[in-house]
């Protein structure tokens, strides 16, 4: 099918520029995911893992190449903006879209928040003279100023982002490698994979539900079908390489991060913010310790936050269109064709929500709760759509792709939701049950979530 004409058969029009080529995909993808994310959150997943973050980090990786295998099935069938809202609910049925699209914009509408504390806060310790508050606001200003000039700077930035992250993480790698041969740490070992003494099912899925922040981003590539030179046949082969790049790299450097941790038995009771870089620390000294702080402070701060912009706004923009969101959503900058206002509305809320939550102590850990629930309930529903659609509704032969492989990665999701933080359960619940008030309130003012006609027709399987 010719990706140019893809959205025609829906009854949209394509106003987003298609420029976007598979190498552009797969870098977007990394930047979404951060190659050094692991960084910012190592000792949260060490502590809950029980002293073995690879495992978390394999296991993660594994579940969401499964997620992966299911985007790439609905994206083939719906190429349009919008991801998993549009994959439940014309997979589904337009109620279930809704409430997915509510799910996966609570993750969306708070990554910007996280990234931008997280990198503001990181910044503060470095430079104390300037106030968190200041280094948000700068964030902000800078990413809105570049996703308003055009899908191409955007992409442009990420690539010269991508290729400074990634020198950083194999100076580590290196230093860290050198150091453990020169009698530094404890030495090559597989306890950051298998410990026996500290192993269970519960542990590994509870540190899984941590772990997985990492790689949230990767479904940000199924936002861009609609501006893929390729269509989704392209989109799909980005997510699935971008998700394996990025999970080689991440069991990398937490392995060899586990295996220089100073205070080993310390950090299973303390969850250590710095724990990664007291590692880096031991590997090379104070200024691989400041080298690895700073690049995880820009990569979040700039990069990561960049394209978490243009993914949310891509996702408000296809659900205003479809009359679920403010109709001043859906307007397209002439000059740029980017959703300027979806993309200005995502800047004010990441500054004010990431000032209140800068006042907090628990705010990162509260704000990470919040985003990853409402991703993996996204994908579990991600998961039963390319079930109904295609083996339920379209009878299809291809019992692995749309049946088998779709209920292993329901089923790990489903584990890791179960063993997820408390806290995390009960927000999420909370946001479902206003999403669906929210639901009953469109359908009181006769605006039901409804699809195009032409979406009604049966898609090839």
């Amino acid at each position: 099918m010719d990706p140019q004409a893809g959205i025609d058969r829906f009854g949209y029009q394509q106003e987003l520029r298609r420029g976007v080529g598979l190498a552009d995909l797969v870098f977007y993808g990394l930047v979404m995911m951060v190659p050094i994310a692991p960084f910012a959150i190592f000792g949260l997943v060490y502590s809950r893992s029980g002293g073995m973050p690879v495992m978390a980090y394999l296991v993660g990786v594994v579940a969401l190449l499964f997620t992966a295998i299911s985007y790439a099935q609905m994206v083939r069938a719906f190429p349009l903006s919008g991801s998993v809202y549009n994959y439940a609910g014309r997979g589904i049925a337009p109620p279930v879209g809704f409430m997915t699209g509510w799910a996966i914009l609570l993750d969306y509408l708070l990554v910007p928040s996280l990234l931008y504390l997280v990198a503001s806060i990181a910044m503060n310790s470095s430079l104390p003279g300037v106030p968190v508050w200041a280094w948000l606001i700068f964030f902000v200003a800078v990413n809105t100023i570049i996703n308003l000039r055009g899908i191409r700077m955007t992409i442009t930035i990420t690539k010269v982002m991508i290729v400074a992250e990634l020198a950083v993480l194999a100076l580590f790698l290196t230093a860290g490698v050198w150091a453990l041969t020169q009698g530094y740490g404890r030495g090559f070992s597989l306890a950051p994979l298998f410990n026996p003494d500290t192993f269970s099912w519960p542990i590994v899925f509870a540190a899984v539900s941590v772990a997985v922040l990492s790689f949230l981003g990767f479904d940000g590539i199924s936002m861009l079908v609609e501006e893929s030179t390729g269509g989704s046949e392209q989109v799909g082969r980005a997510m699935r390489i971008a998700l394996l790049l990025a999970g080689v790299l991440f069991i990398a450097q937490v392995w060899v991060a586990a295996l220089l941790v100073p205070d080993p038995q310390g950090l299973l009771t303390s969850a250590s913010g710095t724990a990664f870089y007291d590692s880096a620390q031991v590997a090379g000294g104070e200024w691989l310790r400041q080298v690895t702080s700073t690049a995880t402070a820009v990569s979040w701060g700039i990069a990561n936050t960049l394209v978490a912009q243009v993914a949310v706004s891509r996702l408000l923009y296809a659900m205003a269109r479809d009359r679920q969101l403010p109709s001043f959503l859906a307007r397209i900058s002439v000059k740029n064709a980017v959703p300027a206002n979806a993309i200005l509305l995502i800047s004010a809320l990441s500054v004010g929500l990431g000032l209140w939550m800068s006042t907090r102590p628990d705010g990162v850990d509260f704000l990470s709760s919040l985003i990853n629930m409402g991703a993996l309930v996204a994908f579990i529903v991600l998961h039963l759509s390319v079930i109904v659609h295609y083996t339920i509704r379209g009878r299809s032969k291809n019992v692995w792709s749309h049946l088998i492989a779709p209920l292993i990665g329901l089923s790990v999701l489903v584990f890791v939701v179960i063993h997820a933080n408390v806290m995390a359960q009960v927000v999420g619940l909370i946001w479902f049950v206003v999403g669906g008030v929210v639901l009953g309130a469109l359908y009181l003012l006769g605006r039901p979530p409804t699809l195009r006609p032409s979406a009604l027709t049966k898609e090839p399987v």
